[in-house]
Protein backbone atom coordinates (compact mmCIF):
# COMPACT_ATOMS: atom_id res chain seq x y z
CA UNK A 1 0.00 0.00 0.00
CA UNK A 2 2.84 2.37 0.91
CA UNK A 3 4.62 1.69 -2.38
CA UNK A 4 1.41 2.30 -4.34
CA UNK A 5 0.84 5.59 -2.55
CA UNK A 6 4.37 6.73 -3.31
CA UNK A 7 3.94 5.71 -6.95
CA UNK A 8 0.74 7.72 -7.38
CA UNK A 9 2.22 10.71 -5.57
CA UNK A 10 5.21 10.58 -7.93
CA UNK A 11 2.94 10.48 -11.00
CA UNK A 12 0.86 13.36 -9.62
CA UNK A 13 3.99 15.40 -8.96
CA UNK A 14 5.29 14.77 -12.47
CA UNK A 15 1.98 15.80 -14.05
CA UNK A 16 1.87 18.93 -11.90
CA UNK A 17 5.39 19.93 -12.96
CA UNK A 18 4.60 19.23 -16.63
CA UNK A 19 1.39 21.24 -16.41
CA UNK A 20 3.24 24.18 -14.86
CA UNK A 21 5.90 24.05 -17.58
CA UNK A 22 3.25 23.96 -20.31
CA UNK A 23 1.41 26.93 -18.78
CA UNK A 24 4.66 28.81 -18.39
CA UNK A 25 5.51 28.13 -22.04
CA UNK A 26 2.14 29.45 -23.20
CA UNK A 27 2.55 32.55 -21.07
CA UNK A 28 6.03 33.11 -22.42
CA UNK A 29 4.82 32.81 -26.01
CA UNK A 30 1.99 35.24 -25.28
CA UNK A 31 4.44 37.62 -23.64
CA UNK A 32 6.80 37.41 -26.62
CA UNK A 33 4.03 38.35 -29.05
CA UNK A 34 2.78 41.17 -26.84
CA UNK A 35 6.29 42.57 -26.52
CA UNK A 36 6.93 42.14 -30.25
CA UNK A 37 3.72 43.98 -31.11
CA UNK A 38 4.65 46.74 -28.71
CA UNK A 39 8.03 47.24 -30.41
CA UNK A 40 6.53 46.98 -33.90
CA UNK A 41 3.71 49.45 -33.30
CA UNK A 42 5.95 51.92 -31.53
CA UNK A 43 7.45 52.90 -34.88
CA UNK A 44 4.36 53.01 -37.08
CA UNK A 45 4.87 56.74 -37.61
CA UNK A 46 8.38 56.17 -38.99
CA UNK A 47 9.10 56.51 -42.70
CA UNK A 48 8.55 53.13 -44.34
CA UNK A 49 11.86 51.57 -45.32
CA UNK A 50 13.99 53.97 -43.27
CA UNK A 51 16.90 52.48 -41.27
CA UNK A 52 15.11 53.33 -38.00
CA UNK A 53 11.93 51.61 -39.16
CA UNK A 54 13.76 48.52 -40.43
CA UNK A 55 15.71 48.16 -37.19
CA UNK A 56 12.52 48.36 -35.15
CA UNK A 57 10.85 45.66 -37.29
CA UNK A 58 13.86 43.36 -36.99
CA UNK A 59 13.76 43.78 -33.20
CA UNK A 60 10.08 42.80 -33.17
CA UNK A 61 10.76 39.69 -35.27
CA UNK A 62 13.66 38.72 -33.00
CA UNK A 63 11.22 38.73 -30.07
CA UNK A 64 8.67 36.60 -31.95
CA UNK A 65 9.85 34.81 -35.08
CA UNK A 66 6.24 33.80 -35.92
CA UNK A 67 5.05 37.43 -36.18
CA UNK A 68 3.91 37.32 -39.83
CA UNK A 69 2.73 40.93 -40.05
CA UNK A 70 6.16 42.24 -39.04
CA UNK A 71 7.92 39.82 -41.39
CA UNK A 72 5.74 41.01 -44.27
CA UNK A 73 6.41 44.67 -43.43
CA UNK A 74 10.16 44.00 -43.39
CA UNK A 75 9.95 42.83 -47.01
CA UNK A 76 8.12 45.93 -48.30
CA UNK A 77 11.14 48.22 -48.38
CA UNK A 78 13.00 45.78 -50.62
CA UNK A 79 9.99 45.40 -52.90
CA UNK A 80 9.60 49.15 -53.42
CA UNK A 81 13.33 49.50 -54.08
CA UNK A 82 13.14 46.88 -56.83
CA UNK A 83 15.10 44.19 -54.97
CA UNK A 84 13.10 40.99 -55.55
CA UNK A 85 15.97 38.75 -54.43
CA UNK A 86 15.57 40.26 -50.95
CA UNK A 87 11.81 40.84 -50.98
CA UNK A 88 10.57 37.41 -51.96
CA UNK A 89 12.37 35.18 -49.39
CA UNK A 90 11.15 37.43 -46.57
CA UNK A 91 7.60 37.67 -47.88
CA UNK A 92 7.51 33.90 -48.40
CA UNK A 93 8.27 33.51 -44.69
CA UNK A 94 5.24 35.66 -43.88
CA UNK A 95 3.13 33.43 -46.12
CA UNK A 96 4.54 30.37 -44.35
CA UNK A 97 3.54 31.77 -40.94
CA UNK A 98 0.09 33.03 -42.00
CA UNK A 99 -0.94 31.85 -45.46
CA UNK A 100 -4.60 32.81 -45.09
CA UNK A 101 -3.69 36.48 -44.67
CA UNK A 102 -0.59 36.94 -46.78
CA UNK A 103 -0.91 34.56 -49.73
CA UNK A 104 -3.57 36.69 -51.50
CA UNK A 105 -1.45 39.77 -50.72
CA UNK A 106 1.52 38.09 -52.39
CA UNK A 107 -0.70 37.53 -55.41
CA UNK A 108 -1.42 41.26 -55.49
CA UNK A 109 2.32 41.99 -55.48
CA UNK A 110 3.01 39.44 -58.21
CA UNK A 111 0.29 41.14 -60.25
CA UNK A 112 1.41 44.75 -59.98
CA UNK A 113 5.12 44.76 -59.25
CA UNK A 114 6.21 41.81 -61.40
CA UNK A 115 3.36 41.34 -63.91
CA UNK A 116 3.56 37.62 -63.16
CA UNK A 117 -0.09 36.97 -63.88
CA UNK A 118 0.04 33.19 -63.53
CA UNK A 119 1.65 33.27 -60.07
CA UNK A 120 -0.78 35.99 -59.04
CA UNK A 121 -3.75 33.88 -60.12
CA UNK A 122 -2.34 30.83 -58.31
CA UNK A 123 -2.17 32.79 -55.05
CA UNK A 124 -5.66 34.24 -55.52
CA UNK A 125 -7.02 30.76 -56.25
CA UNK A 126 -5.31 29.37 -53.16
CA UNK A 127 -7.10 31.93 -51.00
CA UNK A 128 -10.40 30.28 -51.98
CA UNK A 129 -9.40 27.17 -50.05
CA UNK A 130 -7.55 28.91 -47.21
CA UNK A 131 -10.62 30.83 -46.03
CA UNK A 132 -14.39 30.34 -46.21
CA UNK A 133 -14.97 33.94 -47.32
CA UNK A 134 -13.91 36.18 -50.22
CA UNK A 135 -10.55 37.78 -49.46
CA UNK A 136 -10.00 41.49 -50.07
CA UNK A 137 -6.23 42.12 -50.28
CA UNK A 138 -5.51 45.82 -50.69
CA UNK A 139 -9.19 46.70 -50.46
CA UNK A 140 -10.47 44.76 -53.48
CA UNK A 141 -11.75 41.20 -53.79
CA UNK A 142 -9.60 38.42 -55.21
CA UNK A 143 -12.18 38.24 -58.03
CA UNK A 144 -11.39 41.89 -58.87
CA UNK A 145 -7.66 41.12 -58.99
CA UNK A 146 -8.21 37.91 -60.99
CA UNK A 147 -10.16 39.92 -63.56
CA UNK A 148 -7.10 42.14 -64.07
CA UNK A 149 -4.65 39.23 -64.10
CA UNK A 150 -6.59 37.34 -66.77
CA UNK A 151 -6.85 40.54 -68.82
CA UNK A 152 -3.06 40.78 -68.58
CA UNK A 153 -2.89 37.28 -70.06
CA UNK A 154 -5.43 38.33 -72.73
CA UNK A 155 -7.68 35.54 -71.50
CA UNK A 156 -10.81 37.59 -72.04
CA UNK A 157 -13.28 34.83 -71.24
CA UNK A 158 -11.95 34.28 -67.71
CA UNK A 159 -11.38 38.00 -67.17
CA UNK A 160 -14.99 38.85 -68.02
CA UNK A 161 -16.27 35.94 -65.90
CA UNK A 162 -14.47 37.25 -62.82
CA UNK A 163 -15.60 40.82 -63.49
CA UNK A 164 -19.17 39.55 -63.76
CA UNK A 165 -18.80 37.72 -60.44
CA UNK A 166 -17.20 40.68 -58.67
CA UNK A 167 -19.66 43.27 -59.99
CA UNK A 168 -22.67 41.05 -59.18
CA UNK A 169 -21.45 40.62 -55.57
CA UNK A 170 -20.74 44.32 -55.05
CA UNK A 171 -24.08 45.28 -56.62
CA UNK A 172 -25.93 42.83 -54.38
CA UNK A 173 -24.12 44.07 -51.27
CA UNK A 174 -24.14 47.83 -51.87
CA UNK A 175 -25.77 48.71 -55.19
CA UNK A 176 -24.36 49.17 -58.69
CA UNK A 177 -23.46 52.80 -58.02
CA UNK A 178 -20.95 51.58 -55.41
CA UNK A 179 -19.04 49.34 -57.82
CA UNK A 180 -15.50 50.57 -58.50
CA UNK A 181 -14.91 52.53 -61.70
CA UNK A 182 -12.01 50.19 -62.52
CA UNK A 183 -14.29 47.13 -62.51
CA UNK A 184 -16.46 48.54 -65.29
CA UNK A 185 -13.39 49.92 -67.06
CA UNK A 186 -11.48 46.65 -67.21
CA UNK A 187 -14.56 44.63 -68.09
CA UNK A 188 -15.21 47.12 -70.88
CA UNK A 189 -11.61 46.82 -72.10
CA UNK A 190 -11.87 43.01 -72.06
CA UNK A 191 -15.01 43.20 -74.19
CA UNK A 192 -13.42 45.80 -76.50
CA UNK A 193 -10.24 43.81 -77.07
CA UNK A 194 -12.25 40.63 -77.67
CA UNK A 195 -14.31 42.42 -80.35
CA UNK A 196 -17.61 42.88 -78.49
CA UNK A 197 -18.02 46.66 -78.85
CA UNK A 198 -21.70 46.64 -77.80
CA UNK A 199 -20.87 45.15 -74.39
CA UNK A 200 -17.80 47.37 -74.16
CA UNK A 201 -19.94 50.49 -74.66
CA UNK A 202 -22.36 49.36 -71.94
CA UNK A 203 -19.50 49.35 -69.42
CA UNK A 204 -17.97 52.65 -70.53
CA UNK A 205 -21.41 54.28 -70.42
CA UNK A 206 -21.89 53.06 -66.85
CA UNK A 207 -18.65 54.80 -65.85
CA UNK A 208 -19.71 58.06 -67.49
CA UNK A 209 -23.15 57.79 -65.89
CA UNK A 210 -21.95 57.09 -62.34
CA UNK A 211 -18.61 58.91 -62.24
CA UNK A 212 -19.00 61.63 -64.92
CA UNK A 213 -15.25 62.29 -65.21
CA UNK A 214 -13.10 59.51 -66.67
CA UNK A 215 -10.50 60.02 -69.37
CA UNK A 216 -10.28 56.25 -69.90
CA UNK A 217 -14.00 55.61 -70.44
CA UNK A 218 -14.34 58.57 -72.83
CA UNK A 219 -11.20 57.58 -74.74
CA UNK A 220 -12.40 54.03 -75.32
CA UNK A 221 -15.90 55.17 -76.22
CA UNK A 222 -14.40 57.62 -78.74
CA UNK A 223 -12.32 54.78 -80.21
CA UNK A 224 -15.47 52.73 -80.76
CA UNK A 225 -17.48 55.63 -82.23
CA UNK A 226 -14.75 57.22 -84.39
CA UNK A 227 -15.91 55.55 -87.62
CA UNK A 228 -19.68 55.88 -87.15
CA UNK A 229 -20.20 59.07 -85.15
CA UNK A 230 -17.21 61.36 -85.61
CA UNK A 231 -18.92 64.36 -83.99
CA UNK A 232 -19.58 62.53 -80.71
CA UNK A 233 -16.13 60.95 -80.79
CA UNK A 234 -14.57 64.43 -81.10
CA UNK A 235 -16.61 65.70 -78.16
CA UNK A 236 -15.65 62.67 -76.08
CA UNK A 237 -11.92 62.96 -76.74
CA UNK A 238 -12.04 66.69 -75.96
CA UNK A 239 -13.67 65.89 -72.60
CA UNK A 240 -11.24 63.02 -72.06
CA UNK A 241 -8.26 65.39 -72.33
CA UNK A 242 -9.90 67.78 -69.85
CA UNK A 243 -10.52 64.88 -67.43
CA UNK A 244 -6.95 63.62 -67.84
CA UNK A 245 -5.45 67.02 -67.08
CA UNK A 246 -7.68 67.22 -64.00
CA UNK A 247 -6.31 63.89 -62.76
CA UNK A 248 -9.30 61.70 -63.61
CA UNK A 249 -7.53 58.78 -65.27
CA UNK A 250 -6.63 55.26 -64.21
CA UNK A 251 -3.19 55.14 -62.57
CA UNK A 252 -1.39 53.62 -59.59
CA UNK A 253 1.31 54.60 -57.14
CA UNK A 254 4.77 53.03 -57.66
CA UNK A 255 3.88 51.12 -60.85
CA UNK A 256 2.22 51.61 -64.22
CA UNK A 257 -1.32 50.29 -64.15
CA UNK A 258 -2.57 47.77 -66.70
CA UNK A 259 -3.59 49.48 -69.97
CA UNK A 260 -2.58 52.86 -68.55
CA UNK A 261 -3.30 55.81 -70.82
CA UNK A 262 -1.01 58.78 -71.33
CA UNK A 263 -1.81 62.24 -72.65
CA UNK A 264 -0.09 61.31 -75.91
CA UNK A 265 -2.65 58.54 -76.48
CA UNK A 266 -5.50 61.03 -76.19
CA UNK A 267 -3.78 63.62 -78.36
CA UNK A 268 -3.06 61.03 -81.05
CA UNK A 269 -6.71 60.01 -81.22
CA UNK A 270 -7.77 63.65 -81.32
CA UNK A 271 -5.49 64.23 -84.33
CA UNK A 272 -6.94 61.22 -86.14
CA UNK A 273 -10.48 62.53 -85.57
CA UNK A 274 -9.52 65.97 -86.92
CA UNK A 275 -8.13 64.62 -90.18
Amino acid sequence: MGKSLKFYLSIFGFMLIFSCKETTTVHKETDYRAEAEKVYKSGENMLQGSPESMKRIEEAIALDTTYAEAIRELSVAYLKRGMPHKWKPIFDKAVEKDAATWRPWRGYLYLWFYRDYEKAIADFNASDTLTDYIDYPQGHSVDFWRGIAYLGLKDYEHSIAYWDKHIAKETEDSGEDWVELEAFLYRGIAYYESGNTIKALENFDKIIHYFKQSADAKYYKALILKDDDVAEAKALIKDAIIDFNAGFYNNRDYVETLRQLYLEDLEDLRKVLLE
